[in-house]
């Protein structure tokens, strides 16, 4: 049994792996400011014999033993991260910092979860882990794009400099049951708007594509990265496939035989226009692949929305 630290938590992603981790018989250690992660995620985890949660910003450092650690502490949803753009870029280098010292302290193995953010407006497509990206360093999303990118390069020079067993990963766009309804993001947007009977927002032409992952997959392929020895990374986790937003609007109307309509509205500065990963290093190197495909994974989403929230 490994004791195992998870930042975030109480986060979408983080507590869907808390319980993943907890379901393979592992101590589990759910750290958390809920800042922007919601203590509902977790409720149902509390009292298991193995879980524990520290109440924590890691901006400050942490003293605990930990055999691993899965980096997932940072707001990720533009909303989120925007609110306090300061804080948001603190907790990519600051808390990257901490954690990394800590991992190094312990000789534990340290998963960070980077984003296809990186990118930015892509110039290549779709997107590989050798491509540097085209981010704009001072724009509205620099807060989270810019400190992901640094915390990147703290992970690999920690690991150059002192050998310490370092994980990246890039998550593409994903979706799924815990997402918070308000959090801005387009699949939670458009569900939540159709089963309101809203106008569903679709910014600028809505051709611009994104690749949509369903949560589960994501979460085996964090732990598949953890679990080999062969490559630091990064590697893209995300599903391959595009969609434009008009097609994901039309699906969800469907899903939700809402009768809502489409407001196109003026596109977001740096929103990119297109969003696509090559899985080609995860393939080969984690014989992994997202298995559930979009149409299923918005079922079960929508499913959780009309349960929870209305």
């Amino acid at each position: 049994m490994s004791t195992i630290l998870v930042t975030g938590g109480g986060g979408f992603l983080g507590s869907h792996l808390c319980e993943r981790l907890l379901n393979e018989d592992n101590d589990v250690i759910c750290v958390d400011n809920f800042f922007s992660g919601r203590k509902e995620n977790i409720r149902h985890l509390i009292g298991h014999p193995n879980f524990e949660v520290i109440r924590h910003d890691i901006v400050h450092p942490l003293h605990i033993e930990a055999d691993q650690i899965y980096n997932l502490a940072c707001p990720a949803s533009p909303v989120s991260y925007q609110h306090n753009p300061i804080k948001t870029i603190k907790t990519s280098t600051l808390g990257m910092v901490n954690m990394l010292g800590l991992a190094k302290r312990c000789g534990a193995r340290i998963l960070h979860t980077s984003t296809s953010e990186v990118y930015g407006d892509p110039e290549v497509h779709p997107q590989t882990e050798d491509y540097w990206g085209s981010v704009n360093p001072i724009g509205p999303r620099s807060c989270y794009d810019e400190g992901k990118r640094v915390a990147e390069s703290l992970c690999m020079n920690y690991h150059l400099a002192h050998n310490m067993e370092v994980r990246i990963v890039r998550i593409f766009n994903t979706y799924g049951p815990r997402m918070a309804p308000d959090d801005g993001r387009v699949v939670s947007n458009f569900i939540m708007q159709a089963l309101r009977g809203e106008e569903l927002t679709v910014y600028g032409d809505g051709k611009q594509t994104r690749s949509f992952c369903y949560v589960s997959d994501l979460i085996d392929g964090f732990i598949r990265m953890m679990k080999q020895d062969e490559q630091v990374g990064p590697i893209n986790l995300g599903n391959p496939v595009e969609n434009t937003m008009i097609e994901l609007a039309e699906t969800i109307l469907e899903i939700t035989g809402s009768k809502s309509k489409i407001r196109f509205d003026p596109l977001p500065k740096d929103d990119p226009k297109r969003r696509c990963p090559d899985i080609s290093r995860a393939k080969a190197l984690l014989k992994w692949a997202p298995q559930v495909d979009l149409k299923t994974g918005l079922t079960h989403t929508t499913k959780y929305y009309r349960d929870t929230q209305l």
